[in-house]
């Protein structure tokens, strides 16, 4: 991408008007802290741009040691941080989307107390792709640290799939990732016309 997307502006602004004082990040976080007791950001290299926002926006930042080992690493470190602070579940997001609309966030939450105790996982799906952020009970986010650091999410969700659940949404945004300028680009352009 060349920048860090969790810094790139959200939401987007027509041409000739000022830049977005949001991100990606800000922006999530906003997102989640409405149907959560805390938000965790996980940071790696990162960490010294990313304080900022996280500390503006009322969140916490742990770091991940070594974001060598990949993505699922910092998805691990994260949860230790959840466990520590006396949780047994967690939404869990990525910042390379534009952030779910809150009321998503809490329509999965909601869903997610609702749910039998053999769900350990709310997904959100939207036109058939599922998404972010998604709800991680006590069991699955266990099966996750149990994982190698480079394990990998989405292989402990199939390996359990049938403790799974998934939550038809009417946001698009929890199916997006962005990972190149032209995702980025043509998100933007739809949002502006």
């Amino acid at each position: 991408m060349g920048t860090d997307k969790a810094l790139l502006p959200w939401p987007p602004r027509a041409e000739g008007q000022s830049p977005s004082t949001e991100s990606f990040l800000s922006a999530a976080i906003k997102s989640l802290a409405l149907s959560t007791d805390f938000v965790v950001v996980v940071a790696g290299q990162n960490e010294t741009s990313l304080a900022p926002i996280v500390y503006a926006n009322g969140a916490s930042i742990v770091v991940n040691p070594d974001p060598s080992n990949g993505q699922f690493s910092s998805l691990q470190v994260g949860l230790h941080e959840v466990l520590n602070r006396g949780r047994d579940a967690a939404l869990i997001t990525l910042v390379d989307r534009p952030p779910a609309n809150a009321a998503t966030v809490q329509t999965l939450r909601d869903s997610f107390e609702a749910a039998p105790q053999s769900v350990w996982a709310l997904i959100p799906e939207f036109s058939g792709k599922h998404g972010h952020p998604f709800v991680a009970g006590r069991e699955i986010i266990e099966r996750f640290l149990r994982e190698p650091v480079t394990g990998n999410a989405r292989e402990v969700e199939h390996r359990y799939q049938e403790h799974i659940q998934y939550l038809t949404v009417d946001d698009p945004h929890v199916a997006l990732n962005i990972n190149t300028p032209e995702d980025y680009a043509a998100l933007l352009a739809g949002r502006q016309s």
